[in-house]
């Protein structure tokens, strides 16, 4: 059973993390939220933000690769946000899957700290309470998700601060 969140997480970090948060806009009310959400919790560690847009959820994990292999770079994690609903066809299943594993294969295969924000969802009231940052809050608990994920790829690999920025 989902519960809404309650109690918003804390992160130290010694300099601001840089965030790019590569966003669906499908459905464009539930995208205004997950973004509201998201951008919520990453103000609390004043991070330096930049949102992308692309058509659907399957181009976010390209997006993604894109920017951590483009020369702009630089982002310490990211945010994945869309929606899928569920149709009259298993479009909707092989959208959120693939997505999913492609975000999956980011992670763990280029060591990508990834927040993934991409709901699943049997109905549009669904969505909209889930991404909702009154409610479930899915878009901020991608970025806290996110954020922690940062957190320990810092501690693990002996990080105590995040490198600092020419330009």
């Amino acid at each position: 059973m989902d519960h809404p969140r309650s109690i918003p997480a804390t992160f130290a970090f010694a300099t601001p993390p840089r965030v790019l948060i590569v966003e669906s806009r499908f459905h464009t009310d539930i995208a205004d939220l997950l973004l509201t959400g998201a951008r919520a919790v990453l103000e609390r560690v004043r991070a330096t933000v930049e949102v992308v847009t692309v058509p659907g959820a399957l181009e976010i994990p390209a997006a993604i690769l894109f920017a951590d292999q483009g020369a702009k770079g630089g982002y310490d994690c990211y945010v994945a946000l869309g929606c899928v609903i569920r149709g009259a066809t298993q479009h909707d299943t092989i959208v959120g899957g693939e997505s999913a594993r492609g975000l999956q294969v980011l992670a763990l295969e280029r060591g990508l700290a990834i927040g993934n924000g991409i709901l699943t969802c049997a109905t549009q009231a669904q969505a909209l309470d889930r991404a909702d940052p009154a409610h479930f809050d899915r878009g901020g608990a991608a970025a806290e998700a996110c954020l922690r994920l940062l957190e320990i790829k810092q501690r693990l690999s002996g990080v105590t601060a995040l490198p600092s920025r020419v330009g």
